[in-house]
């Protein structure tokens, strides 16, 4: 995927009021004109900036879906290292995605059903990708003798399932740092697929 260019500061604003009020109110109860209230803008001002609200939930989802993307292959791509190693480090990237801005993640994973076709499509496609590489980083450690499951596939949904439960609970002001956070989830996470000398 292709990085897209930082956003002017009006329209990055935008955006960081939409999303809050996607993720409080629901994409389909947040109408235009209580963005531009929210903003301190007329409606009509507002459509000078943007489109539509859809144009901010594309811009969300897409925007997530790249730093994940980006996060697992800076994880994992290096080869020499057990697979375990970049199986935790993948989910430490994936936290630290989740937690860096908890309202665009909660928006990212519960109101991408309201992108119209053919976004919606694609964004499935990018969401099946992502749990594919996770199902075949867990059966790579498999096959390695590191990793110890009878389903790759249901292990990599269980996980991010797991994972993706964050935005309902973090708060930036928490005890638990991100990377706090990630590394006790990273081990929580991985203690039920590590091959010990038992199994």
């Amino acid at each position: 995927m292709s990085t897209a260019a930082p956003l002017r500061p009006r329209k990055a604003q935008i955006d960081r009021t939409a999303t809050a009020l996607f993720r409080s109110r629901g994409f389909a109860a947040t109408s235009m004109r209580e963005l531009a209230t929210a903003l301190g803008l007329e409606a009509g001002s507002l459509y000078s900036h943007i489109k539509s609200k859809e144009e901010i939930l594309h811009r969300v989802c897409f925007g997530l879906a790249e730093s994940f993307f980006t996060g697992f292959a800076t994880a994992t791509f290096d080869d020499a290292k057990p697979v375990a190693t970049r199986l935790r480090q993948a989910i430490e990237a994936h936290v630290r995605v989740l937690t860096d801005d908890s309202a665009a993640s909660a928006v990212f994973l519960h109101e991408w059903r309201h992108l119209s076709e053919p976004a919606r499509g694609e964004f499935l496609a990018l969401r099946d990708r992502y749990e594919a590489a996770f199902r075949e980083l867990i059966a790579k450690g498999v096959s390695a003798g590191e990793l110890h499951t009878p389903d790759a596939a249901f292990a990599a949904l269980t996980l991010l399932a797991s994972l993706n439960w964050l935005p309902s609970w973090y708060r930036p002001d928490g005890k638990l740092s991100p990377d706090e956070i990630a590394h006790r989830l990273a081990e929580q996470l991985l203690s039920g697929l590590l091959r010990t000398p038992q199994a």
